[in-house]
């Protein structure tokens, strides 16, 4: 459930964030837009050859006054930019009213390509030829002649794009004349920066182009433009033979400042170099009165964006952004997202944290790649930081799962295993989860002596528990301290394992250490116990060696670690027989193979358990030096020898012999076998008789 809880909590961020993608939330934009200047700041600067922009800045004023100058300076202006072979001339400047001094005639008749009627052009006809080349574009306009628009598309392109209430316009003397009419509108976004212009906008049922689509045209002699649209809004603006620009659906398309431009401070002809059929800008710069805007490089004047953008044209080298990138950038962060929640709950820890900046790196370096080898801007900005949200959060969520997953080992197993295997299952809980198939060693206790010891306190349940608490204290600590896992206490008894689930290569031999340890702890426990005038108690023990199946067992609503496989209830049927031999600790056969040579042994019987027609060898282990009873156990060993030969006398008398051997700790043994020997001799027994007690009860 709590991993469900976890998917489901991932889930909801995933949502808030694709949701906060929808939104775009001025932050939002303006955090991507401040990426996409990155990659502009990253461009090489080159020099234009094309394009000039002529300033009138504070030389200007220095030379001729106060601004604004007479138009019969603009005049001389045009003049000066024919003689010098400008070709397209383009003013950013606006002369919304008449002027003062009487220059619109002059300035006008420039514009016009008619110099005859300028005073002294007469004196000078190459003035008219060279002026016929140099037609000139005025900003913002709206009356005169309405330049065409060419639209290709189902859908008309007014309907997309930016509306203006109106414009401002020239003074109309200087409307008529003019070559081209082009608007120099811009388009800031909320933090101000000019980072895209429109191409065109619509006032009214009009569209007019843009300043600079207006320079290319005029310069083209072309008598449109081209509008090309879709179902979702404006794809392209094109003035053939130059390549169309690819614009968003309103119409905009991103500047690319990438350039240097040849500026000129205007002073007269002198300050005017050869300008060999470029196109050329003029607009003010001078301070006070030219404001100048924001871009990705720094703030420029008005007449510069123009440059920058008739440069984009020249070179077919515009910015471009798909229509659908909004889409695009949703699903690739979404991809992100759920491929990074996979990684934080899937992968290994060691793997979470390169993987996912693996990922994220990936994204940003193809969003840098779009840029730098095909100027296409892809955000990479929601992807890297929904992936980074959702990496924090799946990590947070993980953690704090494992945490309490470790809480919850920690107290299910603190008991129950040593610190190491606690540790190794709060690392590795798929252990518990997962299960695991495993050769082991199982072993049952089981308490002797419960009877007087539990009449000794009376009503003193109290007391009772904390003696008992004692008990288990003392026979579990040997288990811990041999790495061993307890399974569970049944009453006054219990059950652990070794080789799992930490691996024990000597299992076997740790089983039989730990239980001859245990022995030895109710021994220290009976002196504590008798020392307050409580009876002693006893232990009995069972041990098998086999396969068994590990792991958390049981219903959801209640479970816990436990261990299935017949090893298990031999195990279990092993210990019942230790009352019946009068033993405490006896081994099956299959641990006695792999811990014969470490530990005194003697064989105790072959024994078919209930449930079983196939005897089993039972061992038991004596906490005593081997040396000593060398002797004792060939007798021992002969005894078993003449019973399986029928030879129930002599067997009986080497029982006699045995009674008081090996510090009187087989005594009840011998006197149970005496007595299984006088019944065999009541039995008529085939010849073939192998020797195997059938036990009857568990």
């Amino acid at each position: 459930m709590k991993w469900i809880y976890s998917g489901y909590a991932v889930a909801v961020t995933i949502l808030l964030l694709l949701g906060l993608r929808v939104a775009d939330p001025t932050a939002l934009q303006s955090f991507r837009s401040q990426v996409f200047d990155s990659y502009q700041q990253m461009d090489e600067i080159k020099q234009s050859d094309n394009v000039v922009l002529i300033n009138i800045g504070e030389k200007s004023l220095a030379k001729y006054g106060q601004y604004p100058f007479p138009r019969q300076y603009y005049a001389q202006l045009v003049i000066d930019v024919a003689m010098k072979n400008g070709g397209v001339l383009g003013w950013t400047i606006m002369f919304p009213e008449t002027d003062r001094f009487q220059g619109d005639e002059s300035f006008a008749g420039m514009m016009q390509q008619n110099v005859m009627n300028v005073p002294g052009a007469r004196k000078n006809p190459v003035n008219y030829n060279v002026l016929s080349q140099t037609p000139s574009v005025k900003g913002v306009k709206s009356t005169g002649p309405h330049i065409g628009t060419g639209t290709i598309g189902p859908v008309p392109a007014k309907d997309y794009l930016l509306t203006w209430p109106n414009l401002v316009t020239n003074v109309p003397m200087l409307e008529v004349v003019a070559n081209g009419k082009g608007v120099n509108a811009s388009a800031p976004q909320p933090d101000n920066q000019t980072r895209t212009y429109p191409l065109a906008i619509t006032v009214g049922d009009k569209i007019y182009p843009s300043f600079a689509v207006e320079m290319l045209r005029v310069q083209t002699g072309k008598p449109s433009y081209m509008i090309k649209t879709s179902e979702i809004g404006i794809q392209e603006v094109a003035v053939p033979p130059f390549d169309p620009i690819v614009t968003q659906p309103d119409g905009t398309a991103y500047v690319r400042f990438n350039n240097n431009f040849e500026q000129i401070e205007y002073e007269g002809a002198d300050s005017i170099p050869d300008l060999k059929g470029k196109w050329v800008i003029v607009g003010v710069t001078a301070e006070g009165i030219a404001n100048p805007v924001p871009t990705p490089r720094g703030n420029i004047y008005p007449q510069q964006i123009q440059a920058h953008m008739l440069q984009n044209f020249i070179d077919g080298s515009n910015i471009t952004r798909s229509q659908l990138s909004a889409l695009y950038e949703l699903l690739c962060g979404l991809l992100t997202m759920i491929l990074i929640g996979l990684v934080v709950y899937r992968a290994p820890l060691w793997a979470n944290i390169p993987l996912t900046f693996s990922i994220l790196g990936g994204i940003v370096y193809y969003s840098i790649h779009s840029y730098t080898a095909n100027l296409v801007l892809f955000d990479a900005t929601f992807p890297v930081l929904s992936g980074f949200l959702v990496f924090t959060h799946s990590t947070f969520n993980n953690f704090w799962i494992q945490f309490k997953l470790r809480q919850e080992i920690e107290k299910q197993f603190a008991g129950y295993a040593s610190p190491t295997v606690v540790r190794m299952l709060q690392e590795n809980p798929e252990l518990i989860k997962e299960g695991m198939k495993r050769e082991v060693s199982i072993c049952f206790s089981d308490l002797r002596g419960f009877t007087p010891l539990g009449e000794s306190f009376g009503d003193d349940v109290k007391g009772l528990t904390k003696i008992m608490n004692g008990y288990m204290d003392a026979i579990t600590q040997p288990i811990l301290d041999a790495d061993g896992m307890v399974i569970k206490y049944i009453g006054d008894a219990s059950m652990h394992i070794h080789n799992a689930p930490l691996e024990d290569p000597n299992h076997p031999s740790s089983a039989v250490k730990t239980g001859l340890l245990m022995l030895r702890a109710v021994e220290t426990f009976n002196d504590k116990i008798v020392a307050e005038g409580r009876p002693p108690v006893g232990m009995g023990a069972g041990i098998n060696t086999g396969l068994g199946y590990i792991g958390e067992m049981g219903s959801t609503a209640r479970h816990s670690y436990d261990i299935l496989g017949d090893a298990v209830s031999t195990a279990a049927r092993i210990e019942s027989k230790c009352k019946e031999y009068g033993c405490l600790l006896l081994v099956g056969g299959d641990t006695y193979k792999h811990t014969k040579n470490k530990f005194f042994y003697l064989k105790v019987d072959d024994l078919a358990v209930k449930g079983k027609t196939v005897g089993i060898e039972i061992y038991t282990v004596l906490d005593i030096k081997i040396d000593k009873y060398a002797k004792a156990k060939q007798m021992h060993e002969d005894m078993h020898m003449q019973y399986r030969k029928q030879n129930f006398d002599k067997a009986i008398k080497l029982c006699k012999q045995l009674h008081d051997a090996f510090e009187g700790k087989m005594s009840g043994y011998y006197d149970m076998w005496i007595e299984r020997c006088e019944f065999q001799k009541t039995q008529k027994l085939p010849k073939d008789w192998d020797g195997v007690f059938i036990a009857t009860s568990k």
